[in-house]
């Protein structure tokens, strides 16, 4: 029998075993894009991530609005009962699926949440980097369809790039950049569907409550 190398170190032995039993882990569509383009950015992504993980914390069902790839839903899925993905691209729901772990149980699906509300009772709902490729005359009906699918005492999250980040945007960004919006602008369109609206900003990693006119993020 031959022996299999282990680490010199024997506490990272449980690295390989991993290995062995699970496989190495692929990255999404789309984090691998951003993996092969502009490493950092991932940080970016999972950073915000881990800010709608705490916002959801103890939720017992979660709505994914607009996941793509699904690559760091897991880190919301540590924090809450249940996670349900939605995107309105087969392309991406194919690749969610085919990477599916049975421990982190991702339920995902394809739907358009500007075409009607996703049937369920969900106590939580984000979506990261969509409403800033909703038309403007779309998003009402956007919004509307969310709360649709809404408990009554449900809490949302939205990200989106800040309009005055569009000046350094990439031309590919750009292109799906219908409808990027100043923080105020944001907090008054979100104000027509939510009774109470909280703007943070975000620079690179870090989320706060700072000047919005100089945030990337909002």
């Amino acid at each position: 029998m031959i022996s299999m190398p282990r680490t010199r170190e024997p506490q990272y032995d449980f690295l390989l075993d991993i290995r062995d039993k699970s496989g190495i882990t692929p990255l999404g569509l789309m984090a691998n894009q951003v993996w092969h383009d502009d490493p950092r950015r991932l940080a970016f992504t999972l950073a915000r991530y881990k800010f709608v993980s705490k916002m959801m914390s103890g939720r017992s069902h979660v709505l994914e609005i607009g996941c793509a790839d699904a690559f760091a839903s897991r880190i919301v899925l540590q924090e809450v009962g249940k996670l349900t993905a939605i995107d309105f691209d087969p392309v991406f729901i194919a690749d969610v699926k085919s990477r599916l772990d049975p421990q982190w149980p991702i339920d995902a699906h394809v739907h358009d949440m500007v075409q009607g509300p996703f049937a369920g009772e969900f106590d939580g709902a984000y979506a990261l980097d969509v409403l800033e490729h909703i038309q403007s005359e779309e998003e009402d009906r956007f919004l509307g369809n969310v709360n649709g699918s809404l408990t009554k005492n449900a809490v949302a999250v939205y990200g989106m790039p800040s309009l005055e980040s569009q000046a350094y945007a990439s031309p590919g960004s750009k292109a799906g950049h219908v409808n990027c919006k100043t923080g105020p602008q944001l907090k008054a369109t979100l104000s027509r569907h939510f009774e109470n609206v909280f703007i943070f900003s975000m620079n690179d990693e870090v989320v706060h409550t700072g000047y919005h006119p100089m945030a990337h993020y909002c």
